[in-house]
C-alpha cells in the first residue's frame, strides 16, 4: 500500500476514452491515481470503454471496476454511489471529467443544443455531485475534483453554450467548497487549456475535415510556452488536488493551459 492515494477509493467520471490518436484526460487520471495507491470506479456512458481503462489498470496490478452511467440521468448518478461501495465500501475521491463542445453562435445555436451543453457540462456535474457529497459528508472526509476548461475563463465567440456552462462549473465549484468545508470535504476545479487529446485534437481533425497535424500545430501556435499539454499534465494536477499536498487548499480553479490564461481572450 504504497503511494499518495494508498488506501483511498477514486471515482472517475468520464474515464473511457474517446478515439484518438492520445491519451484521454479521464483514463490518464484513472491511470495515475491507481499508480498512486488508489482503488478506482471508472464510469463512463460507454461501458466497454470503461472496462478497457479498468482492465489497463489491473494490467499494471492495481484495483479498478467499471460502471456504466448517463450522467445527464439522475438515478444513473445514484447508481454510481452504490457501485462504489459495494466494490470497496466508501469514495475519497469523486473526479467528474464528462464534457461535450456545443459549438454555435447565439444565432445559429438551437434551444436542444444549448440544453444539451448545461445538461451534461453542468447538470451533470452537480448530479454526480450530490449523490456522492452526502457520503463523504458523513465519514468526514473527501476530495472533489470538477474539469472545466480555461474557456470558462476567456471568451469564445463561437462556442457560448460551452463557455457559459463551463464558467458556471466554476461558480458551483467555489459554492460547494464552501459548503462542504466545514464537513472536512475540499472541493476544486481543473480548466485544461490547449490539450494534445481526442477530444482536443481528434474531434476538431474530424468536425471540420482537417488533418489531424495541421490542428495539433494551429493549437500549439496559440499557447505561450509553444505546444499543447498533455492528459498526463492534468492528470498530475489532479494527483494534487485529490492527495494531502493540497490539503489546505479549496474552491480553487487551476488552470492547466501553459500561460494561454494570461492572454485577453480567443477565438475558437
Amino acid at each position: 500500500m504504497r503511494g499518495k492515494l494508498a488506501g483511498r477509493t477514486a471515482v472517475v467520471v468520464g474515464g473511457g476514452q474517446t478515439p484518438g490518436a492520445t491519451l484521454g484526460n479521464g483514463r490518464a487520471v484513472a491511470l495515475t491515481f491507481a499508480r498512486e495507491g488508489a482503488d478506482i470506479v471508472v464510469v463512463d456512458r460507454d461501458a466497454a470503454s470503461a472496462e478497457e481503462t479498468a482492465e489497463l489498470v489491473r494490467a499494471e496490478g492495481g484495483f479498478a471496476v467499471a460502471h456504466r452511467a448517463d450522467i445527464t440521468l439522475d438515478e444513473d448518478c445514484a447508481s454510481i454511489l452504490r457501485a462504489a461501495l459495494n466494490a470497496y465500501g466508501r469514495v475519497d475521491v469523486l473526479h467528474n471529467n464528462v464534457g461535450i463542445v456545443p459549438a454555435g453562435r447565439t444565432e445559429e445555436l438551437s434551444p436542444e443544443k444549448w440544453r444539451q451543453g448545461f445538461e451534461v457540462n453542468l447538470t451533470g456535474m452537480w448530479q454526480t455531485c450530490k449523490h456522492v457529497l452526502p457520503h463523504m459528508r458523513e465519514q468526514g472526509s473527501g476530495v472533489v475534483i470538477n474539469i472545466s476548461s480555461m474557456a470558462g475563463l476567456l471568451h469564445a465567440g463561437e462556442n457560448i453554450a460551452y463557455t457559459t456552462s463551463k464558467a458556471a462549473v466554476h461558480s458551483m465549484t467555489r459554492s460547494l467548497a464552501i459548503e462542504y468545508a466545514p464537513h472536512g470535504v475540499r472541493i476544486n476545479c481543473i480548466a485544461p487549456g490547449m490539450m494534445d487529446t481526442p477530444m482536443g485534437v481528434d474531434s476538431v481533425a474530424r468536425d471540420t475535415g482537417t488533418d489531424r497535424e495541421a490542428v495539433a500545430a494551429k493549437r500549439a501556435s496559440m499557447v505561450p510556452m509553444g505546444h499543447q499539454g498533455t492528459s498526463e499534465d492534468v492528470a498530475k494536477a489532479a494527483l494534487f488536488y485529490a492527495s494531502d499536498d493540497s490539503a489546505f487548499i479549496t474552491g480553487t480553479v487551476l488552470p492547466v493551459d501553459g500561460g494561454f490564461t494570461l492572454r485577453a481572450g480567443f477565438t475558437a
